[in-house]
């Protein structure tokens, strides 16, 4: 087993001068990053950051990101990487909890930092001009400013890597740390399940707080790719990058996808070099799917189902041949679907029954366990296996399809109602731009099925119930309810936000559409 110092060693050895990564006007051979990460590797030093240590990172995507990443991969030190539009009492959430012994941030999270009592305390690196601004901050330009002997990997495989953190939608954000041999078999499986061959190209907007975003940068690292780094997602900027580096796969949540296709500026754009598709993160509706296919015509669409403790669980190579389907487990895993509540992770669903789905603890990619939250493992870990959260079943094929998280299910009259089938039968109406379902309280069903709905045309409550009804939706599972609004709310990483919704926190639509259908 290797550890990643020695993977990217290997990198630089074999495709040193292949461009690494593109952040703008900076520009890195493989060579040439292993010099500045060299450098950093004998700044921490300089530091006191030993291996072992925690250094939070509150950055957005850039070279700088990517470049400390990898120099805490040669040095042993843990890297904590965290929202970079969270909050200067969340910022002391994640220091405290983590033990972290540094904070690196930039300027957008340069308040955070400044207001943070945590990160007060701490050693703090600067990244830009706030290392002027807070007079105690290391800058990390002169940091990296001193040439360095070429960095010697000094972690073992079986060392900590990285410690992410969940998204926290129901409680405070849990730590997720994973080793290095467990993240280096991750991103070979994500290069296998991809089909990804050498010198692949792929845009790095996916946050390298979130896990998708953490393994297409290790990933291109061992086929000798390049990382283009967007450190915000805008579709026009996402689309000029696309043409400008000739980018020949993305891997996205549904939502950015859904953004790039409907830019004004996507009929005009060359995206004729992307070849590969991959989404995770959440599910993609049937209308999405569709939208995407004949827009890219890609060689292979990949749905990839996973989570930051186990980054595989299951991998649909045709995804749009089989709308919902997220296939079969990963070549790193095995998966389950047992009864809702089950006592026993024995007790398995039946085909087509709806269930808990459960991956094995013992695949070459999962982690251990929760960062110092016993009760949460005494939830999550049970019998050798991780019980997600999710709801799903298995169909006569033996492919997995994922209905939602057990706590979405909608109780309504008696009858369990999953979200996710709703949304994608809507999602084909040709007015509906983005829909979301969730269950709101009613005191004579418990629960009503509530359509919000963002309309791309005009259409009507009536319009929209007919076209459930002549779709084939059971009776108990249409909305009995439709919501016009402006936007769904998502999290930073394209989630949807199915709770604010719960709660009534969204925008109701202000002006219906003045075009029609």
């Amino acid at each position: 087993m290797l550890d990643l110092g020695t993977s990217f060693a290997s990198s630089v050895a074999r495709d040193g001068g292949m461009v690494a990564i593109v952040d703008g006007d900076v520009r890195l051979t493989y060579a040439q990053w292993h010099g500045r990460i060299s450098s950093l590797v004998v700044a921490f030093d300089r530091i006191g950051l030993k291996p072992g240590d925690h250094l939070v990172t509150v950055l957005q995507n850039n070279w700088q990101a990517a470049t400390i990443h990898w120099a805490c991969q040669f040095a042993g030190i843990v890297i904590t990487p965290i929202n970079w539009r969270s909050k200067a009492d969340e910022l002391d959430f994640y220091i405290e909890n983590s033990d972290a012994r540094a904070v690196v941030f930039q300027g957008i999270s340069a308040e955070a930092a400044a207001g943070s009592k945590e990160a007060q305390a701490r050693c703090r690196i600067a990244i830009g001009d706030r290392a002027i601004e807070d007079a105690g901050a290391i800058s990390f330009e002169q940091m990296i400013a001193e040439p360095a002997p070429d960095a010697d990997p000094r972690a073992r495989a079986d060392a900590w890597s990285v410690m992410l953190y969940t998204s926290g939608t129901t409680s405070r954000p849990k730590g997720v740390p994973r080793r290095h041999y467990v993240e280096r078999a991750a991103s070979l499986a994500h290069v296998a399940q991809n089909l990804y061959g050498r010198y692949e190209r792929t845009l790095g907007v996916m946050p390298l707080y979130h896990t998708m975003g953490v393994r297409s940068l290790i990933a291109m690292s061992l086929i000798g790719g390049r990382f283009v780094c967007l450190p915000r997602y805008d579709a026009p900027a996402a689309l000029a990058l696309i043409a400008a580096e000739k980018i020949t796969n993305l891997y996205l949540v549904p939502t950015l996808y859904h953004d790039l296709v409907h830019a004004r500026e996507f009929a005009a754009a060359d995206v004729s070099s992307v070849r590969k598709l991959g989404f995770a993160g959440a599910a993609m509706t049937d209308g999405l799917l569709k939208v995407l296919s004949e827009a890219f015509k890609p060689d292979l669409f990949v749905n990839h189902y996973g989570s930051s403790e186990i980054y595989t669980f299951t991998i649909e190579q045709n995804a749009a041949a089989k709308p919902g389907s997220a296939g079969k487990a990963g070549i790193n895993q095995r998966v389950r679907v047992v009864k809702l509540n089950a006592g026993s992770v024995t007790d398995v669903a039946a085909i087509g029954e709806e269930g808990e789905i459960a991956a094995l603890l013992a695949g070459d990619e999962s982690f251990e366990g929760y960062w110092r939250r016993p009760e949460a493992d005494a939830k999550a870990l049970r019998e050798g296996w991780y019980f997600t959260g999710d709801t799903g079943y298995v169909d006569g094929d033996g492919d997995l399809f994922v209905t939602g998280r057990v706590d979405d299910m909608i109780i309504t009259g008696g009858e369990n109602v999953s979200p996710v089938e709703i949304e994608s039968c809507l999602s084909r109406h040709p007015a509906v731009s983005e829909v979301a379902v969730a269950g709101l309280a009613d005191e004579k069903w418990g629960k009503i099925v509530t359509a919000f709905v963002k309309r791309k045309a005009l259409v009507s409550e009536q319009d929209l119930e007919l076209f459930c009804r002549r779709s084939g939706l059971a009776d108990f599972k249409r909305p009995r309810r439709f919501v016009f609004v402006d936007a769904i709310p998502k999290s930073p990483v394209g989630k949807l936000l199915r709770r604010l919704l719960v709660a009534g926190e969204y925008k109701p639509e202000r002006a219906p559409p003045s075009n029609t259908i």
